[in-house]
């Protein structure tokens, strides 16, 4: 048994539960919260969902242990919400519910949407609602009755808050749990402006572009990197400027042509087990050879999924701490909507993304090797990794994840 303590519907409590209990259960079996029903038990038609530090989240597939410190907000927790009102005469009024057994988990999700969302069109709602299935409906009556609520609240002044104000999951001490300090989140939150780095960090604006992330826009999701190379600064930061190269280091990615004035197009290619998409969208890049720092904001989409995605990547160039070698920080915060956000809405997209880091730099190695030294025993052209198998990958990270959290078990007991 382990003690786990959390809050739930605004009321603190702690409890003694089974490592392998799901949140759902907990709930239901031990706080007597039987809103949030049970269907599918994979994850995957949304009956189950509640809020977990304002997220909407997937009980049936998250541990009770691994929500330590966090807030939790079931349906029942949701009785005098204003929007939860809102929704719930909405869906009376819409005819959008008929057995009644999906509606608390639409009910959160469509709140989130509510929330989020400015005006969206009706493919948006649809999208954005794709987790959540009814087996009655038809749907319909569902998107009118969001659609309604979005309407009149904007109608009356009520902006949409892009990132929800939601905090990402995570057990205490990751620096995701309701316990952590605002000033703690506030800095995460801020890695899309301002890499981490001591004294010498400091602020990179985005390049002022159409086509560039909008001012205010914020992440869902963001986390930061480090990787050295055995290269002078001066080499890493003047191959940095050579957006084909660089593309060319990230597995799966390609450009459509040469920048132009730091605009760049191309597309990346994206396969997990049977998954596979293809994101087609555009870049801008700004650099500042004062400080060695820049950024690359952008946008894409893949249309088999119908998914979208957006995001900021802020890096800084520096000297490493062996002479010769250089450090390079990165900070990415980034958006995915569409069926594939299902994917942003555990860790695995940072562990992913970390081996993709690890392939990048194993590739930018590689290059800056060839060209400080073409006839050197790699041959005539570097081995580059074009290609990753990110169902391994996914695989890996599960299986990392499954010794980690029985390593701390058994380290308790």
């Amino acid at each position: 048994m382990s003690m786990v303590k959390l809050t739930v519907n605004g009321k603190p409590l702690s409890a003694d539960v089974e490592p392998r209990l799901h949140l759902a259960d907990f709930l239901r079996e031990t706080q007597n919260l039987t809103g949030t029903h049970l269907g599918c038990e994979h994850g995957v038609c949304g009956a189950c969902t509640i809020l977990v530090d304002g997220v909407p989240t997937r009980s049936c597939i998250t541990f009770a242990v691994a929500c330590e410190q966090a807030d939790v907000v079931t349906v029942e927790g949701l009785d005098h919400d204003e929007i939860s009102s809102e929704l719930r005469t909405a869906f009376s009024k819409h005819h959008a519910l008929q057995c009644g057994y999906c509606t608390p988990g639409m009910i959160v999700s469509a709140r989130d949407v509510v929330i989020r969302m400015d005006t969206p069109s009706e493919h948006d709602i649809r999208v954005a609602m794709s987790g959540n299935l009814c087996r009655c409906t038809g749907y319909v009556g569902i998107i009118k009755a969001v659609q309604e609520v979005v309407s009149a609240r904007r109608a009356r002044g009520i902006a949409a808050i892009p990132d929800g104000d939601r905090k990402r999951l995570g057990p205490a001490g990751s620096g995701n749990g309701a316990a952590v300090q605002a000033g703690q989140r506030k800095q995460e939150a801020d890695t899309i402006t301002s890499i981490a780095g001591g004294d010498a960090a400091k602020p990179v604006k985005a390049a002022a572009s159409p086509r560039a992330a909008a001012a205010d826009w914020k992440p869902q999701n963001s986390f930061r990197e480090s990787f050295s190379v055995n290269h002078p600064v001066e080499t890493v930061w003047a191959f940095f400027g050579r957006i084909g190269e660089v593309a060319a280091c990230l597995p799966g990615a390609s450009l459509a042509g040469e920048p132009v004035d730091g605009h760049v197009e191309g597309q990346i290619r994206v396969k997990v087990g049977p998954i596979s998409a293809e994101f087609q969208g555009v870049a801008d890049v700004s650099r500042d050879d004062a400080t060695r720092t820049g950024t690359i904001s952008g946008s894409g989409k893949d249309k088999r999924s119908n998914s979208a995605t957006r995001g900021l990547i802020s890096y800084a160039v520096k000297p490493g701490d062996r002479e010769g070698e250089t450090r390079v920080d990165v900070g990415i915060g980034y958006t995915l909507t569409g069926v594939l956000a299902q994917f942003s809405r555990s860790g695995l997209v940072q562990d992913v993304a970390g081996r993709l880091i690890a392939a990048f730099v194993q590739n930018l190695e590689a290059q800056l090797a060839h060209q400080a030294d073409p006839n050197s025993a790699n041959g005539p052209s570097p081995q580059i990794v074009t290609e990753l198998n990110a169902g391994s990958l996914v695989s890996a990270v599960i299986t990392g994840r499954i010794r980690k959290f029985f390593g701390r078990w058994f380290a308790r007991s």
